[in-house]
């Protein structure tokens, strides 16, 4: 045994491993054999003697063993539930004693085993039956060590104590560092002894190193930490905790979180305690607002429960926490982030949107009610109308509208505060004037400040009183350093007054609002001057021609697109024909729209030239360099003409890559069908089959016309594909639902445009539509016609002089009679030179007097400027000079040449 005197520190050696199945029956109590028969019996090692042997009390260790490492047999982990019975007496398990086991050993003055303890025989493995009665030093092989354990206990015989440590050899001779400590015991007759006290030396200083740990953590820790027994009061808590609590670390002692801390925090700790010492769950990172205690502000805690090795519940531990700091900073991220996310989804409820008062009330909506509890927002009328920009400053004269409304409530102050569509006064001097002048915005608080937001009075203001705001930013809408508007914002009852951080804010959110209003209003102005174009181009006035009444609808692209190409003409003809026109050009825009306009001046002109609808066609086909866009682009249009004439009933009709025509044919009733001004009875309705044309600028594929007969009342449809037209389904779809709605009755032809235009898709392509309807007839009623075929021959000039004069005679307009027998015979005259078939006379009684001379002869007739010397070639210069108006036209294989005369009364002036 080697001593390091009073309190000194021994250091254990390695040595070879003990018995360990020795100490595992130690352990568990089980009566130990003689040794010297167990030797025998089980063979191990050499004999040592038992009790009734004589012999040396101890054995020394064989020299041939290496001394090595000790080697205990693992303690098992304290078991058991913590609420098992205990009896008195029985053995506490898994206690600290447990884990340091003190072996206790009472010596005589000469050194001899007196008691020798079972923690004594388990530490060192010598059994008691082989000790009492012998000297300690016999377990020393070592003199040195011998010899300071002699001075051990000389010293303990003189001051009655000793303590150090030491090495002891165990029964296989590895070292056994322990820590000893010797007190002198006196018997009641007076006789001395010595207790030695061993404990392992690893085990000591595990335990040791624990408890400063723990003296570290409870004491030096910059967390609060409290330990609770189970009836939730404090048994010890550190400073920390006590300067975070403000109360002193003995006031915490024997009392409950309840009894420290106020009432409001105290309740929502103690049920999250409960909670730990009930299930055994710890928590852990909970943050909670601090106690109104010294320190102020957030606090992290964690609970957890405690048990001893036997499992038995003491309590609970807790740490708290300051993380004031840590909150706010991630509060302020997370604060940022809202804005961020709220400026993100402003951007993108405004990116596609192209009016203003929209945009107005998307910013009015995105702020309320995360950034405010009431918004307005007003704009200047020139943004809300699309106008161009005031050029001077802004003074209480300039029109304000006020746009945009959100609010966390309704009532009728909300109502007052926040009307939408309100004109908008205010003071030059007030904090509005002062914004819009400067574009410098205001933060305003209180009272005093929010009556000078417009003029004072204001019973705007006055409901904002009402529904308690304290605190306001008028915010400028800029849009190249042009204010163009105002962002009113307002909180009122127990929020917070905006900050400076709120107006910064406002500012930057405003900013991206006046952007995108005024890219609204450059459109707005932009698509008004498009439109302004485009119905200026398109017919100012529709006429309704003898024999057919005519509807029509134009209906402009939705607001996100630009104006397109699409146009319609009635075009009168000569002989109460009527052209019925309807074309698109392909694009949209300015250029659309202004090709749109002269290529429907291109079809009037050639119209006025009286060309059959396939002729017309090609003649524009021909103009497309000349009508196209520019010198680079192609025209690509379509175009469907069609020509009535209600005196024969026959439509002729030729089209150009268009969409065909629909013509619903009235049913057979028996009644007269209902003309001009009444209502539609239906029919049977069908998709005209005509000959599809290449579009004009295309070429390659020649126009047709088709000519058909047309029934009384039958209803003709032209449009454009924007009426029939969707994303996901064919225009046969289109077309069929255009045939089934013109197919029911109608109260009049207006109605049915109506009706046509409701059943529009809402998924269709957003594009310009044009529909023109035509209803048919055949003249007006009581419309004197009278016509006759007569011989190329000779005699027929003077039947057709007698036919007229007798005609007009029977007509009762005779004052005519002279004139048309005149321009008759110079018409029929020629016909009969230069035709070889039949010729037709046609008389017509309406506004005018139309006189109609047909013949097969295709080659239209040439005025020619006769000399004075010459006899022949003056007819059609007198007719020229004569009638009204006078034309020719193709019509079928031949041509018809036409005059008109005004009927008395109706001379033009200077006739």
């Amino acid at each position: 045994m080697s001593s390091t005197g009073n309190g000194g520190a021994g250091a254990r050696r390695p040595g070879a491993a003990g018995s360990a199945a020795a100490r595992a029956r130690l352990r568990r109590g089980t009566p130990q054999p003689p040794v010297g028969r167990r030797r025998r019996e089980t063979g191990e090692g050499p004999d040592v003697p038992g009790p009734e042997q004589p012999g040396p009390a101890l054995a020394v260790p064989d020299p041939g063993v290496r001394p090595g490492l000790r080697s205990r047999p693992g303690r098992p982990f304290p078991g058991g539930p913590s609420d098992a019975p205990r009896g008195p007496g029985a053995p506490t398990e898994g206690s600290l004693l447990d884990m340091l086991k003190v072996a206790i050993a009472i010596l005589d003055t000469a050194g001899r085993v007196v008691l020798w303890s079972p923690a004594a025989e388990e530490l060192l493995g010598w059994p008691n039956e082989l000790l009492v009665g012998r000297r300690i030093e016999e377990l020393i092989p070592d003199q040195e060590q011998v010899s300071r354990i002699r001075s051990a206990v000389q010293d303990t015989l003189r001051n009655g104590r000793w303590a150090g440590n030491a090495e002891l050899r165990d029964r296989d001779g590895a070292p056994v560092a322990v820590e000893a400590r010797i007190s002198l015991l006196v018997d009641g007759d007076g006789t001395p002894f010595l207790q030695v006290s061993l404990a392992e030396a690893a085990a000591v200083r595990a335990v040791e190193r624990d408890l400063a740990v723990r003296d570290a953590l409870f004491e030096q820790s910059p967390l609060g930490i409290a330990i609770l027994d189970t009836d939730l009061r404090y048994t010890a808590v550190n400073q920390t905790l006590a300067e975070m609590n403000g109360v002193a670390t003995d006031d915490h002692v024997g009392r409950t979180t309840g009894e420290t801390l106020p009432e409001r925090a105290a309740d929502e700790i103690t049920a999250i305690q409960r909670q730990v010492l009930a299930t055994g769950e710890p928590v852990i990172d909970v943050t909670l607002a601090s106690p109104v205690t010294a320190r102020s502000g957030y606090r992290s805690i964690s609970y957890s429960r405690m048990t001893d090795r036997a499992g038995r519940v003491l309590g609970i531990s807790g740490t708290v926490m300051d993380v004031t700091e840590r909150y706010r900073a991630v509060a302020k991220v997370e604060h940022a982030r809202r804005r961020l996310s709220l400026l993100n989804e402003f951007g993108s409820r405004v990116g596609d949107l192209l009016d203003a008062s929209r945009i107005a009330q998307e910013l009015a909506s995105s702020v309320v009610p995360r950034l405010t509890d009431h918004s307005a927002v007003i704009l200047l009328q020139a943004v809300a109308h699309g106008d161009d920009l005031p050029r001077h400053g802004h003074d209480r004269r300039t029109s304000l509208l006020q746009l945009g409304t959100a609010s966390v409530q309704d009532g009728p102050e909300v109502e007052v505060m926040l009307r939408r569509g309100a004109r908008i006064t205010f003071a030059e001097d007030s904090a509005c004037g002062r914004v819009l002048r400067t574009g410098v915005p205001e933060l305003l608080s209180g009272a005093d400040q929010l009556d000078d937001v417009t003029y004072p009075g204001d019973p705007k203001m006055q409901a904002a009183h009402d529904l308690g705001v304290h605190s306001m930013l008028v915010v400028p809408l800029r849009a190249r350093g042009i204010v163009i508007g105002l962002l009113l914002v307002s909180r009122a009852g127990y929020r917070e007054g905006f900050d400076r951080d709120d107006l910064a804010f406002t500012v930057e959110l405003a900013d991206r609002a006046g952007s995108s209003l005024d890219n609204a209003r450059l459109y707005a102005r932009e698509r008004t001057a498009a439109l302004t174009l485009q119905r200026t181009l398109l017919p100012q006035q529709v006429p309704q021609p003898t024999g057919v009444e005519v509807a029509y609808r134009y209906v402009p692209g939705s607001s996100g697109t630009e104006v397109g190409g699409d146009w319609f003409d009635v075009i009168p003809l000569p002989g109460d024909r009527t052209a019925l026109v309807v074309g698109d050009v392909m694009g949209h825009g300015l250029r659309a729209a202004a090709t749109m306009g002269r290529l429907r001046t291109a079809v009037r002109v050639l119209a006025a030239l009286d060309l059959p609808p396939d002729v017309l066609l090609r003649h524009v086909h021909e103009l497309a360099d000349d009508l196209a866009q520019g010198p680079d682009e192609a025209l690509l249009a379509t175009c469907v003409y069609a020509v009535f004439d209600p005196g024969t009933a026959r439509l002729t009709v030729a089209k150009a890559g268009h969409i065909p025509p629909v013509l619903v044919v009235p049913g057979e009733e028996g009644e007269e069908p209902t003309r001009t001004g009444g209502p539609l009875p239906g029919g049977t309705g069908r998709i005209l089959d005509l000959p599809s044309g290449a579009p004009l600028g295309v070429g390659g594929v020649p126009f047709e016309s088709v000519e058909l007969k047309i029934p009384e009342g039958s209803l003709l449809a032209l449009c454009t594909d924007g009426l029939v037209e969707s994303r996901d389904k064919d225009l046969d779809v289109g077309l069929g639902r255009l045939v089934t709605v013109l197919q029911a009755p109608h109260a009049s032809i207006q109605a049915a445009c109506e009706a046509v235009l409701d059943t529009m898709e809402q998924g269709r392509e957003p594009d310009d539509v044009a529909l023109l309807l035509a209803r048919l007839g055949h003249g007006q009623a009581g419309t004197p016609t009278a016509g006759w075929t007569l011989p190329a021959e000779p005699t027929a000039v003077s039947r057709a002089r007698r036919l007229v004069r007798s005609t007009l005679a029977e007509w009762g307009v005779e004052q005519l009679t002279d004139v048309a027998e005149l321009l008759v015979s110079e018409l029929v005259t020629n016909a009969v030179r230069y035709a070889s078939a039949p010729i037709g006379v046609r008389l017509t009684l309406g506004e005018t007097l139309l006189v109609e001379i047909s013949d097969p002869l295709p080659d239209p007739p040439r005025e020619r400027h006769a000399a004075e010397a010459d006899e022949g070639g003056r007819g059609l210069e007198l007719v020229r000079r004569l009638a009204l108006r006078w034309g020719a036209r193709a019509e079928g294989i031949g041509k018809v040449v036409w005059f008109e005369q005004a009927l008395p009364g109706n001379e033009p002036d200077g006739s």
